[in-house]
């Protein structure tokens, strides 16, 4: 390897987990154009003065094959060789391209600005069974937890004694006295 060159291994390494990136079903073969715009953004190929996401679409559409919707490795390096010329000018196409792939080698997708899930004081309200009333308030026990089928629907007393009787359960402790 040439002093400075970079490792093709790292640039296979960061090419599958970009090509696996929020795709459940992906082998980490080949990367979708979607993806690979992420990777062109988070590891910074796109600056917005040389190369912009339309660029990278263009240069995407050209490398894969006609029908495809996917590159694998061998085009991705192509790709990124028509990429870093127009990244860094003024250097020779292998400088440049080393260049390129010291910016991918060894990067992960990022999660920056992905949205995280609120926890607002109005969530929180709601959702507090203390405070709930009516109907609704029979649905869970004091601390909070779901009393189930009980809670929803009207079960049958099945113990054997009138509902209003008093002395309920009372009767094998009187049996018990009496023999």
């Amino acid at each position: 390897m040439a002093e400075g060159a970079v490792d093709l291994a790292e640039l296979a390494k960061s090419f599958k987990k970009f090509a696996v990136h929020g795709d459940t079903k992906a082998s980490g073969q080949e990367m979708t154009g979607k993806n690979f715009v992420k990777l062109c953004k988070d590891c910074r190929v796109i600056d917005g003065k040389n190369i912009t996401s339309t660029d990278v679409d263009i240069v995407f559409t050209k490398v894969k094959s006609k029908s495809a919707r996917v590159v694998n490795f061998e085009q991705f390096k192509q790709a990124l060789k028509e990429l870093a010329p127009k990244r860094f000018k003024g250097k020779d196409e292998e400088e440049a391209l080393q260049e390129t792939y010291r910016l991918i080698a060894g990067k992960e997708p990022a999660n920056i600005g992905v949205t995280k899930t609120a926890k607002a004081g109005a969530v929180d309200r709601l959702t507090d069974t203390a405070k709930f009333t009516g109907a609704h308030k029979e649905r869970f026990d004091e601390t909070g937890k779901g009393r189930g089928r009980a809670g929803r629907e009207e079960l049958p007393d099945t113990s054997g004694y009138v509902g209003a009787y008093k002395g309920a359960g009372t009767y094998e402790e009187k049996v018990k006295e009496n023999q």
